[in-house]
This record gives C-alpha cells, structure tokens and sequence, in this order.
C-alpha cells in the first residue's frame, strides 16, 4: 500500500513538473493583466494617501531613491538596494545623508529628473514647500529633518537636528517615492507623473486605474544586499 501511494505520488509531481514547464513555455510578453484591488484610493497620489490602497497600484510608477530588494524575504538595513540614487554615505556625525543620484533619469513627460526633484519632494513632506500636500499622513516620520541641500543635479544631502539611522529605511519604504517638482501636487492627485516601469494612463473612482509599460523607466541596480553603497 505504502510503494503504491509513493508511486503515485511520484507520478503526481512528474505531471505537475510537466504541466509548469508547458505553462512557462507558453508565456509571451505583451498582453494585458487584470487585478483585482479590495479598495478605491481618494486620490493617486501616495504621499497623501495613509493606506495601500494608492500605494500599491502605484508604487510601479515611480521610484525612490533606495529601496528594499524584492528577492529578499525580510525587509532590513541590510538588504537596501539603489534606485534613484546610485550610492549613499553617512557623515562622521550620523546626521548628514548624501546620495548620489543616477544620471539620465527622466520623467514619463521627458524632463530630467535631478536633485531638485528630491528637494522638492522632501519640503513639502516637512511642511517647507511653496507647495502644501492636502493631507501629510507621513509627516511624522521627518521630525528629524532639518533642512536638504543640493549639490549640483546629481546629489543631495539630508541634514538631521540628530542622528536618525533609521532614515534611510523610511526612504526605502513603497511609500517614499520621487515626486517631479514641475508638476503642481494637485494634478499628481489625478494624474501622476513619475520615473518607474509603468506609466499612469487613468484613473476612475471605484472602476479602474489603469497602467502601461514605460519604455524610458530606471533599470534596478545589480548591487546585492550587504555589500553596501
């Protein structure tokens, strides 16, 4: 009895084995894909959306600066990749964060994206901003921030009032993304416009939102967690 249910388990995972390789074969870029979400977001912007609910069908829209690598089960410090920035170094006191940011980097609209776009974005997440979000649900996390600086397009420093190691993994988080300064903050409620892998097409309240593929978006960097910026 026992050889018979092994025999016929053995068969079962041949089958299967079989049935994945014919599937894998079978998939072909292109096409659409349909998901289906459990709520509809007041808005498309993430940085004034407290839940998931814009974040997750927009994180693909934009990028951060740093993020925590996907193949990793556990979020950490040590598994922070780059994204936007290309590299990351501490000051001797613990509160100065430099980045250097990737060069190229444009918006789905063709602008350059610089350290400006950075700035920008953190002012108005402190409150500093010509600009005010509607609702700041993240303000909190920046009460450490005191001012950023840039130097040049390609870098920016974030100084802190004390040292907060923790900064870089709320800057890793899929609610920290890059916002364009050209654009007001009351159109990205609407119509984002962001750097990452899919572009926003449309957005209808309790319906749909929908993406495209990006054909400019920012390749992930290879660097593997623990190796360090």
């Amino acid at each position: 009895m026992e050889r018979n249910l092994r025999a016929l388990a053995a068969a079962g995972a041949f089958c299967g084995a079989l049935w994945a390789s014919h599937t894998a074969l079978a998939q072909k870029s292109g096409g659409v894909l349909k998901v289906y979400f459990f709520d509809s977001p007041a808005s498309m912007s993430i940085h004034e959306e407290s839940t998931i609910a814009a974040g997750s069908p927009l994180m693909g829209v934009f990028n951060n600066l740093v993020l925590f690598d996907q193949h990793v089960p556990r979020n950490s410090l040590a598994s922070i990749v780059p994204d936007l920035a290309s590299d990351w170094s501490w000051d001797e006191t613990g509160a100065a964060l430099t980045f250097r940011l990737r060069q190229g980097a444009k918006w789905h609209d063709g602008k350059p994206c610089t350290a400006r776009d950075v700035k920008c974005t953190w002012d108005a997440l402190a409150g500093k901003g010509d600009e005010k979000f509607r609702v700041n649900p993240r303000k909190s996390w920046y009460r450490a921030l005191d001012e950023i600086t840039t130097n040049g397009d390609y870098e920016v420093t974030f100084h802190l009032k004390r040292p907060q190691p923790y900064l870089i993994a709320l800057l890793a988080s899929g609610q920290s993304p890059i916002y364009p300064c050209h654009v007001p903050l009351r159109e990205m409620r609407s119509h984002p416009i962001g750097t990452g892998p899919f572009k926003f097409v449309e957005f209808k309240p309790n319906e749909s939102i929908k993406l495209t593929r990006s054909l400019s978006a920012v390749r992930r960097s290879s660097r593997q967690p623990g190796e360090g910026p």
